[in-house]
């Protein structure tokens, strides 16, 4: 009977790990893909700085390294992920985009943290304003689909995809669907709480992941 039960829950957990990547993946095969994730600020350029000394360079570090993790510990690695930056230095803008366009990387996206005068919360994304007309359709559904995931998955407050004409935008814009998501604002007091804690930054990388690999489906 023992040996019965034992055999049952390896059953049930395989089952579980089957609708789990059903869920992630749908009934498609994910081709693989090369995703460019351009770590914001690093070196003598700290980004933005929250009420309790949080620095928007650390925090986009931590994510994106999570990301990486996660893409190939829990995902089995369905794309292939680059990062502009893995230590804190500073990448000029310009190396940034050059990196996407000399990988002929399929996507581009900006971690950046948000800050505000005033009362500010919850994640937006900018995607290029000029440029080839598809890639900026397809920008903007990179961009709706991270947004959606991670604030229908963690509650944060859904802004907008916002059409910008940031120069890391501009210069992939050419090759490649690139966003540039601002996570959240470091100047608010709850959202910077939330991103003190490191299972909060390991949803935020999952959320943004999942959010890729739905582009990708939505696009076979």
């Amino acid at each position: 009977m023992k040996i019965f039960f034992l055999k049952l829950l390896k059953n049930v957990r395989f089952l579980l790990f089957l609708f789990s990547f059903y869920m992630v993946f749908g009934q498609k095969a994910l081709p693989k893909k090369v995703v460019v994730i351009d770590v914001g600020h690093g070196g003598v350029d700290s980004g933005a700085v929250g009420a309790n000394g949080l620095l928007e360079k650390t925090v986009v570090l931590d994510v994106a390294k999570e990301m990486v993790r996660l893409n190939d510990s829990l995902l089995h690695a369905p794309v292939v992920m680059y990062l502009t930056r893995y230590t804190d230095t500073l990448v000029s803008l310009a190396d940034r985009a050059r990196l996407a366009r000399e990988l002929q990387a399929d996507i581009f996206v900006s971690l950046h943290c948000n800050a505000a005068v005033g009362s500010s919360r919850g994640m937006e994304v900018y995607v290029p304003s000029s440029g080839n007309g598809e890639l900026i359709k397809a920008s903007a559904g990179l961009g709706w689909a991270i947004l959606k995931e991670s604030t229908e998955k963690l509650g944060l407050q859904r802004r907008k995809v916002i059409p910008a004409n940031f120069q890391v935008l501009r210069e992939t814009a050419g090759c490649c669907p690139a966003v540039l998501a601002e996570l959240g604002f470091l100047t608010d007091d709850v959202e910077v709480e939330y991103f003190l804690k490191e299972k909060n930054q390991t949803a935020v990388a999952l959320a943004v992941l999942i959010g890729i690999v739905h582009f990708f489906n939505d696009e076979l």
